[in-house]
């Protein structure tokens, strides 16, 4: 536990300055945290290997990531992001006929998802920055409250398992405690920094936005126990890697942009 404390100490002190501040090195960094985590999601697979098919995903993972930009009137990318995601697919596919099937179909498919589900959880992580540092804040604070909640619930009174096969810890009670803690913290975060007009709606978001994220951390141990590895990484002592500590966050942030409650 100790150690688990001290690494989420200097991961915060390290990370949120440049979410504070924005701008290039902001985007820097966020490139960096999602290229590791795709990394770690094709080594579950042992797909890291091959080169090509790698370097062409984490260049669509860097073009889904970054916002459009413009410079003296050129504009990049000068194609949009679907035509690129279009592309590095047929990429993949003819890759596959030029190696004979020792790189197959499946392959091809997990490496393009892998990339569309980390670039634009990110993406969307970056997008609402932009917007604004309180709904940053208040997403995250939720995705924390809901941790807490669902581990106390959990220890305290879990007797029904949630989904045995994917993750055996996790129980029903908890899951029910997570949300419950969501929505009173998501609440009181609202009432100090208000991110809607309305209240009955931070409420209603807080509630789903943990389901979000609890069915994000599902997600994961999906593919984890399915691989058999324990944790995706080991950049962070006591948390795993990267996919570990920001698996909620791949969907929480795209729920609110698509359910438009940032704005």
């Amino acid at each position: 536990m100790l150690k688990r404390t001290i690494t989420a100490i200097i991961a915060i002190l390290l990370f949120f300055p440049f979410v504070i501040f924005g701008g290039w090195p902001f985007y820097l960094v966020m490139l960096l945290i999602a290229s590791i985590g795709l990394y770690e999601l094709l080594k579950m697979r042992k797909m890291t290997t091959y080169k090509f098919p790698l370097i062409l995903t984490i260049v669509l993972l860097w073009t889904l990531l970054l916002p459009t930009l413009t410079i003296e009137g050129f504009t990049f990318p000068a194609i949009s992001q679907m035509d690129i995601v279009f592309i590095t697919a047929l990429l993949l596919l003819a890759y596959t006929v030029l190696v004979k099937n020792k790189f197959t179909f499946e392959d091809a498919s997990f490496m393009l998802l892998g990339a569309i589900y980390i670039g634009l959880g990110f993406h969307y992580f970056i997008v609402i920055q932009e917007i604004g540092l309180q709904y940053i804040f208040y997403a995250i604070v939720v995705i924390l409250a809901t941790d807490v909640g669902a581990y106390f619930s959990g220890s305290l009174f879990g007797k029904h398992k949630l989904w045995p096969e994917i993750s055996p810890k996790k129980t029903i009670e908890g899951a029910i405690g997570g949300v419950i803690l969501a929505v009173i913290v998501g609440t009181v975060f609202h009432l100090i920094i208000p991110v809607h007009d309305s209240i009955l709606m931070v409420i209603m978001v807080s509630l789903f936005a943990s389901i979000v994220g609890q069915i994000g951390d599902l997600v994961e141990s999906a593919y984890k126990r399915y691989y058999g590895v324990k944790d995706s990484g080991h950049l962070l002592p006591g948390h795993g890697g990267i996919l570990d500590r920001f698996d909620s966050w791949l969907l929480v942030f795209p729920f609110l942009h698509f359910i438009q409650f940032v704005a």
